[in-house]
């Protein structure tokens, strides 16, 4: 959870070129997009470090999907079991994320309280005050937590207690057992998330 252990991961990766072929055309046309290269990036810094194992789960317990076709428009989506992980969007001609977490993480006891967030914390693992937002989904101990900008987004992946709250949440979902969107899984994406 602190990053410390290096896991055993599979050098070689599963593939299914069904699925390669059937998200080819979204992935082209993220490619297009003035976010694009921004948006890979930060998934990559993702990938490395938050998701266990990750050559080894891919598609079974998580996968990413790019342009899924969901009311909110996100560029890209990183989902364990029946849960999002992780969301990218558009925002003007940059991006913002979306983490979903456990609030017990992210309060000042550590209890499961709303009104008991350390938004000060928050503020500090952002490039600008402004760029932090967050809201309850519907949810015991689940926490939403919004940020805009890369430099913010950055800055907040590179914040340790940060990762241990993101791993401790994926690290739930992933052993719930097998991801509900494997079918979803875009292959192109993820070679750029792992390589």
């Amino acid at each position: 959870m602190k990053g410390r252990a290096v896991l055993r991961d599979d050098k070689k990766r599963s593939d299914s070129p069904e699925l390669r072929f059937k998200y080819l055309t979204r992935f082209q046309k993220l490619l297009r997009r003035p976010q694009a290269q921004e948006a890979l990036e930060i998934l990559r810094i993702y990938g490395r470090n938050c998701i266990p194992v990750p050559r080894r789960t891919e598609r079974h317990y998580w996968s990413v999907s790019c342009l899924p076709s969901t009311s909110d428009k996100p560029l890209i989506r990183v989902n364990a079991s029946w849960m999002e992980l992780f969301t990218l969007y558009a925002d003007a001609e940059s991006i913002r994320a979306r983490f979903i977490v456990h609030l017990s993480h992210f309060t000042t006891d550590r209890s499961s309280a709303q009104g008991h967030v350390d938004e000060s914390f928050l503020e500090r693992c952002v490039a600008l005050p402004e760029d932090v937002g967050y809201f309850f989904p519907r949810g015991d101990d689940i926490f939403s937590i919004k940020i805009r900008g890369p430099a913010s987004i950055r800055k907040f992946l590179a914040t340790a207690r940060i990762l241990r709250a993101i791993r401790a949440f994926n690290l739930t979902h992933m052993n719930r057992g097998r991801n509900a969107y494997q079918g979803s899984h875009c292959y192109s994406l993820a070679d750029r998330m792992l390589d």
